[in-house]
């Protein structure tokens, strides 16, 4: 069975400034079986990795999970001064200005396999930020699965591995 999972998401104009379309996932969430087929949908997409890795916060919301699902570590990304112990960082640009990206050192094995969970692809900032992080580690990245892709951006090609989304936003969408 798939699951039309688009009329789970909905679009919030202005949002978080004057602009933006904020893709709005929190109707996904609220229902348990549209969040239970994409749990599992994006578990089949993982089940050759390694790790699982996913940013703060959304990417928590479906990597933990999944991860969970595939009995795989899951390998928290999280904004800079949130982690305890020794971190690896990496600061990037991002549509709404700059921002430092860390990992906790030695938590990635060298040599790992990882997939990447999140919940959107617009520009690839982030996710570019994860892979430089992850490499640097000594992991390579298989794919980046998201919830979402959104049309208007060239970033999938950017992010030099697989991309894999559950849902394709045309713009207007």
């Amino acid at each position: 069975m798939v699951m039309k999972l688009k009329k789970y998401i909905r679009t919030v104009y202005d949002f978080p400034k004057k602009g933006i379309e904020f893709k709005d996932i929190s109707l996904l969430l609220a229902n348990g079986k549209a969040l239970h087929y994409t749990i599992n949908e994006m578990a089949k997409l993982a089940k050759d990795a390694d790790i699982i890795v996913g940013p703060d916060a959304r990417g928590f919301l479906f990597g933990t999970p999944v991860a969970a699902k595939l009995s795989k570590p899951f390998i928290m990304i999280r904004k800079q001064g949130k982690l305890p112990g020794e971190v690896r960082s990496y600061d990037y640009g991002l549509e709404y200005g700059r921002d430092i990206l860390e990992i906790q050192k030695g938590i990635a094995k060298k040599g790992q396999k990882a997939v990447i969970i999140d919940d959107v692809l617009a520009t690839g900032g982030t996710l570019k930020a994860i892979i430089k992080l992850l490499e640097a580690e000594g992991v390579e990245v298989l794919r980046v699965i998201v919830l979402m892709e959104l049309e208007g951006f060239d970033s999938r090609n950017m992010l030099n591995c697989e991309v894999k989304n559950l849902i394709y936003i045309k713009k207007g969408e």
